[in-house]
């Protein structure tokens, strides 16, 4: 495997870091904003998940006991 000087490197990173497209300020808060909305669909998901299966576990077991 051939070694590369350290500047080469730099150079090289810094090359690549000008073909990275960044996103706007827009994109950011759109993609940010999306990110929160799912969060929150998530943990009601979870949450009412969480409260039927709880519903039925407690349910079997009170006809087992």
């Amino acid at each position: 495997m051939p070694r590369t000087s350290p500047v080469k490197f730099l150079q090289e990173v810094r090359a690549e870091g000008q073909k990275v497209t960044w996103p706007t300020r827009r994109e950011t808060a759109i993609t940010t904003i999306m990110v929160c909305i799912m969060t929150g669909v998530s943990a009601v998901f979870f949450l009412l998940s969480d409260q039927v299966m709880r519903l039925v576990v407690t349910t079997i077991i009170g006809w087992a006991g």
